[in-house]
């Protein structure tokens, strides 16, 4: 049997990661696993007939859970169908009550402004009936002026001259008298919204206080606790971090020369280096930066969804950026609303960091699939989405957080930190933080309970910012603060 990657016989096995192996394997991805030995003396000891008999064995069970998830998903499907109906039969019963409730408003609303309308339209009309018949008066004074004052005599014609004068006066003290008379004013009927009447509508536009969802609940599996769950050589479950070393083989000049955020290895082997709130940069498998991609706005954090395509974090956009390597195009925005920092992928979902009080796990479409709250004191500036859980750094509060997709608090790591800022997970689970102040590298157990310094300043890392791994490997690079050095490091459990 020859190796799938570098075509060389496989002759030798990693107990340490159950593989069977060619000479450029050990050499490249096994150097620092202990308990190399041939694939021919696993075979020798291992006894086929009981792997056989076990193996047989595990294939029934696994086919009953199968048998009993296809039962229970087919009974699920139609207990489903029904309570679709009857929340379909809900919102109609809503909406009915609803609709009630508006026409009993309208109603009373309309009667309302026929009352009020129909009041000040008759005040209004008996105004305009005063008006006319002052108007008719002057009229009438004006023809009379005309009449005392031919072919009369000169005493007659002052005497109702005079008479007709005192009329005038008297007209003009009714007009100078409207000036301060409410009937002149003009009338509107308009209705008043209250704040009260602005939420109610606000909440029937978004209907917030009604929400159709899918609740899942646990299928007990009925899983035999006897059966064999070990492979057939023994290997780590978790490593000991107290055999942990880390050692950095080459320093690479980069010369960004700009202050970075985030870091992370793509599955070909190169590497992103994204600037803080600025480009995004693509280096070669070996430190060489290759180009700037062509990504407009503001760059933080960044993380790999498939083989060409990669997602990138916008804060003063509040949106997520999904590009494609390929095609170098931005092919899809997801809006969040909100600054937007750490970046993360798992599981079909991507773990996003929201100011200092969310992490939002969302699908590829934008949909919140969950919101974690949080208490940070900095910015979610990094995190890790991993099995479920997701780990961040908090470098005011001098901390690293473990919670589960409820929110739920795993662990808290607080001892002796200075101020950690990038990490990544081994392939064991254990957490690799950058304590950027004290320029050291630090290893946390997988429970959050134990830890030890991998790398510390004497080691020559000065101010060290983001730390990946290679896809699948225990090697990887570490990125200072100034993007003037990638770091290739080795991490070993010898």
């Amino acid at each position: 049997m020859e190796c799938d990657k570098h075509k060389q016989p496989l002759h030798l096995y990693c107990p340490n990661h159950l593989m069977p192996s060619c000479d450029v394997c050990i050499s490249t991805s096994h150097s620092k696993c202990p308990g190399i030995t041939s694939l021919a003396s696993v075979v020798e000891k291992t006894k086929i007939e009981k792997s056989k008999v076990i193996v047989e064995k595990d294939i029934n069970h696994f086919l009953s859970i199968l048998d009993q998830l296809v039962t229970s998903k087919s009974k699920n499907i139609k207990t489903g169908e029904n309570h679709c109906i009857g929340v379909k039969k809900s919102i109609n019963e809503i909406r009915k009550e609803i609709n009630k409730h508006l026409d009993h408003l309208e109603e009373k609303l309309c009667q309302e402004a026929d009352i009020m309308w129909n009041k000040e339209r008759s005040k209004a009309t008996d105004f305009i009936s005063e008006i006319e018949g002052k108007r008719q008066n002057l009229k009438e004074m004006k023809e009379h002026l005309q009449t005392v004052t031919t072919n009369t005599p000169k005493l007659q014609s002052f005497l109702g001259v005079h008479k007709i004068e005192q009329q005038v006066h008297q007209c003009q003290r009714y007009i100078e008298d409207l000036e301060d008379d409410e009937r002149t004013k003009e009338v509107d009927i308009k209705m008043k919204q209250n704040d009260e009447i602005e939420n109610i509508l606000s909440k029937l536009v978004s209907l917030e206080s009604l929400e159709v969802m899918i609740v899942k609940t646990e299928i007990n599996l009925n899983k035999e606790k006897s059966l064999r769950r070990k492979a057939q050589v023994k290997s780590q479950e978790q490593s000991n971090i107290n055999n942990m070393t880390m050692n950095t083989e080459t320093k690479i000049e980069i010369n960004i020369e700009k202050r970075i955020s985030d870091m992370i290895c793509l599955s070909d082997g190169r590497v992103i280096v994204v600037e803080s709130y600025g480009k995004v940069n693509l280096l070669s498998s070996d430190g060489k930066l290759q180009k700037q991609l062509p990504i407009p706005g503001d760059a933080w954090g960044v993380t790999q969804i498939n083989e060409d395509t990669i997602a990138i974090t916008y804060p003063k956009e509040t949106a997520i950026k999904i590009f494609n390597m390929e095609n170098e195009t931005v092919t899809k925005v997801l809006k969040l609303g909100k600054a937007c920092h750490g970046l993360s992928f798992s599981n079909n979902s991507l773990a996003v960091g929201l100011r200092k009080e969310e992490i939002r796990i969302i699908d590829l479409e934008g949909n919140t699939l969950k919101s974690i709250q949080v208490q940070s004191e900095s910015y979610l500036y990094h995190l890790v989405y991993c099995d479920k859980r997701v780990i961040y750094s908090d470098y005011k509060g001098k901390a690293v957080y473990c919670v589960d997709e409820s929110g739920k608090q795993i662990w808290q790591y607080k001892h002796d930190l200075t101020k950690p800022h990038g990490l990544c997970i081994d392939t064991y689970g254990n957490i690799i933080v950058i304590d950027y102040k004290s320029h050291r590298i630090i290893v946390i157990s997988k429970d959050g309970q134990d830890s030890k310094v991998l790398i510390s300043k004497e080691d020559g890392l000065e101010y060290p910012q983001c730390i990946c791994f290679k896809h699948n490997e225990s090697t990887g690079f570490i990125c200072d603060n100034w993007g003037t050095y990638l770091a290739k490091f080795n991490l070993s459990c010898e």
